[in-house]
This record gives C-alpha cells, sequence and structure tokens, in this order.
C-alpha cells in the first residue's frame, strides 16, 4: 500500500515534511503503522509548485531511504504547495513512468489504493482516455487512467465532479467485467492555487487519511499517517470525503460518483 503526504501553505522546505519528522514520509516508507499491505518501496515522486505554474517533478524507482538526491533536494527545496509520495505496486511494472505524482499542466495528482478489477478493465479503461490526451499516458498504472479522465471530465473547472464521474466510469467498467474488487482511494491534487484530497471506497475499507494544520508553520498537512507520533491535533478525513484546502480555510463535502451504465 502506498504512502503519500502533500502540504498546502507559508513556503517550507520540503524536508519538513518528507524526511525530518519522527514518522516522515521517509520512515513511513519502510516502516508504515496503519497499513493493511506492505511496503514495496518500489518507487517515490515529489511534485511541488515554485515561481511557475506548472510543478516541478522528481520521481525514481530507488527506495526513498536510499536516495541520497532525494535528501539533497527536499533539503534545499522550499515550497507553500507540494506533493509527495511512496510507491507500493498493486501489479505493475516498477518503473519511473509508474511513480507518482503525475502531472498534466498545471496538475498534479497521486493515489493510494485500487481501482477494483484492473487486470481486466485496463484495456477498456485506456479507452476512456481521449486521443489528444492519450500521448500524456506514460506508464500503466491504473492512477495515471483515472487521473487523465479526470482531465478529459474537466478538472479544470469542475474537479470534485471531474473526479466522481471519471471514478464513476471506472466503477461501471468493473461492473461491468463481473469484478468484485472494491474501488478504494485516498487522493491528492492540486491545481498550484489549492489543495484537494478524497477518502472513498466501495466498502467500508478506505485507506487512511489525516490533515492538521499547523499554526507555527502556518500551513497544512494532510497525510496518509500522522508525521509525528502521539502529536495532537490530527484530524480524521471521514470515508465518502471531498476535501477543499485552502490556507486554513477547510470545506468537507460528501463524494458521490454517481452510478452509471457501460454506455454512458
Amino acid at each position: 500500500m502506498c504512502r503519500w503526504a502533500a502540504y498546502s501553505g507559508a513556503p517550507i522546505f520540503l524536508e519538513e515534511i518528507v524526511s525530518r519528522p519522527r514518522h516522515s514520509l521517509i520512515h513511513q516508507s519502510h516502516c508504515a503503522t496503519e497499513c493493511k499491505t506492505a511496503i514495496n518501496a518500489d518507487g517515490f515522486g515529489i511534485a511541488w509548485y515554485g515561481e511557475r505554474p506548472e510543478p516541478g517533478l522528481y520521481r525514481d524507482v530507488m527506495p526513498a531511504w536510499s536516495d541520497p538526491n532525494l535528501r539533497s533536494i527536499t533539503s534545499q527545496v522550499r515550497s507553500g504547495l507540494f506533493l509527495a509520495h511512496v510507491r507500493a505496486s498493486t501489479g505493475t511494472a516498477t518503473s519511473r513512468n509508474n511513480c507518482h505524482p503525475f502531472t498534466h499542466g498545471r496538475w498534479s495528482f497521486m493515489h493510494n489504493g485500487q481501482v477494483g478489477g484492473w487486470d481486466v478493465i485496463r484495456r477498456d479503461a485506456d479507452m476512456l482516455i481521449p486521443d489528444a490526451l492519450y500521448p500524456h499516458r506514460k506508464g500503466a498504472t491504473d492512477s495515471e487512467a483515472l487521473f487523465l479522465i479526470a482531465v478529459a471530465e474537466g478538472l479544470d473547472d469542475d474537479p470534485q465532479g471531474a473526479m466522481e464521474r471519471a471514478v464513476a466510469r471506472l466503477e461501471a467498467l468493473s461492473r461491468a467485467k463481473g469484478e468484485g474488487t472494491p474501488m478504494r482511494l485516498t487522493a491528492a491534487l492540486s491545481d498550484g492555487q489549492r489543495l484537494y484530497a478524497i477518502r472513498y471506497a466501495t466498502d467500508d475499507q478506505a485507506p487512511t487519511l489525516y490533515h492538521r494544520w499547523s499554526e507555527t508553520r502556518r500551513g497544512r498537512a494532510v497525510v496518509s499517517e500522522p508525521l509525528e507520533d502521539g502529536e495532537t491535533g490530527w484530524e480524521t478525513v471521514p470515508q465518502g470525503s471531498f476535501c477543499v484546502f485552502d490556507g486554513p480555510e477547510v470545506q468537507v463535502r460528501a463524494f458521490l460518483p454517481a452510478p452509471l451504465s457501460i454506455a454512458a
């Protein structure tokens, strides 16, 4: 199972989320406490926003704890909005193109969980990506497909609706193929202005997700697991939620992919 962390607020060095806390993302990459499955540590990545609308992106297939370049970058780069991810494959190959986050234009996206019946619906799912977007399909993961389908569904103008429609389309494919495997996800995405997060599952087993506002940093961390043992102030994101983080303001809305038929 993947682990991820995102931050939005006053600029900080990436290491303040990625490597310095006692239970940082790097620590979670080999010692996660709230995973249902093992952490494979078969890739990591960071997308961060700086002076330009499009995010910077660094990804590799090495274990996060053993890459000195990652530690060097996180100790030097400061950002007010970034996404960081440690990958645990659910079946696709270990490659840089399959590492999160994924980017398109000003958008960045990362995901933990699974699309039910992916091995069976993969070809049909790829066909939901329009021809104009398909050249951006670099890897083979369900996560990248979900992201590009959401882009096609209008992510620029309606982030929540686009994600609901994208998830609904993949659920419809899974049902049509007779797959009983659930859809489970936590995801973070950003357009460089706001940070969004989702916690959702078709059963009651959505991966864990927390957020916390820090008055000291004047920023908010959104994480798979709290970054410090025993630290107070972490709030659990309810299952079935779409969250909008804009400075200290938080909106938590119901995330409700509408059932679709396969012809929809």
